[in-house]
């Protein structure tokens, strides 16, 4: 099936290259659409788009073959005179009829919270702050360098979002508080973590209201953050937070670019608008950090 996945991927670069939606028999694929609605706001282009991927696991029944792959994207991005790499890499899942291809999707993984998380965010209480100097530059080389790997020295999870953004932090010079108590504080430490250091609505809800160790400032649009700063989102805007981000760029027109884990991604527009998890109703918060 090596062939057919090679077909596959071809098939979605030049879609994102052309802006063809229905690379799968007449299938509108509406991420694509948005991310080349996204390029033309930002008056860019993809110049050229490569990518690579690998089987993770191969499933036949009768005609019909499923196969989950992780491809790995870089698109030359042109706005105006200048040019950058963006980079992405998704889980996806193609499913083949007699060598057909009738299905390519991204597999979304999903992030529960518990009651016990759900009543953290009321139980932070002012402690004495903790003086620091947060170093921009070191988070960002932090999240230049690992947005896409794993650094051994701290558990990964399956939804790396959060913890991932936190290491960046921690590399910056912010130091952890609250050890042991998993509903205080921001830590990783023993095998062990706090909640606002590994789940998304913890931490967004942390970032507004600690006063010691980790600090930031609520700002109210994107384009006044710095590298080094965070964005937090509410794909759904129900109010429960599912998706962090830590910013390492700004665009020609001052608007943030983003590294992440989860759908492991590198110098990404902030809005999100071209993931598959984006709703209408998306909501972000913006946090400048002290």
């Amino acid at each position: 099936m090596r062939r057919e996945l090679v077909s596959v991927i071809e098939k979605r670069v030049h879609a994102f290259v052309y802006g063809e939606t229905n690379y799968i028999r007449d299938k509108y694929d509406e991420s694509v659409e948005r991310k080349h609605r996204l390029f033309r706001k930002r008056n860019a282009e993809i110049v050229k788009c490569q990518a690579r991927g690998e089987i993770l696991r191969k499933h036949q029944v009768d005609r019909q073959i499923e196969i989950d792959y992780v491809v790995h994207y870089q698109f030359l991005i042109k706005q105006k005179d200048w040019l950058y790499l963006e980079e992405q890499v998704e889980e996806r899942r193609a499913l083949f009829d007699n060598h057909n291809l009738i299905q390519d999707q991204e597999v979304i993984v999903g992030e529960s919270i518990n009651e016990d998380n759900k009543r953290v965010e009321r139980e932070y209480e002012a402690r004495k702050k903790t003086e620091y100097k947060y170093d921009r530059f070191a988070a960002v080389r932090y999240a230049e360098a690992w947005w896409n790997s794993y650094n051994p020295a701290f558990k990964k999870f399956a939804v790396d979002c959060t913890n991932f953004v936190s290491q960046c932090l921690y590399a910056g010079g912010i130091p952890m508080s609250g050890y042991p108590n998993r509903a205080k504080g921001w830590w990783m430490k023993n095998d062990s973590w706090s909640y606002s250091w590994t789940v998304a609505h913890s931490f967004r809800w942390y970032l507004s209201g600690s006063h010691s160790g980790l600090q930031a400032v609520e700002v109210q649009s994107p384009e006044k953050l710095m590298p080094g700063d965070v964005i937090c989102y509410d794909f759904q805007g129900d109010g429960r937070f599912d998706h962090t981000t830590i910013v390492v760029a700004k665009d020609r027109q001052g608007m943030p670019l983003v590294n992440a884990h989860t759908t492991n991604s590198r110098m990404r527009y902030w809005s999100y608008e071209d993931s598959t998890a984006y709703t209408p109703h998306i909501q972000y918060k913006f946090f400048h950090i002290v």
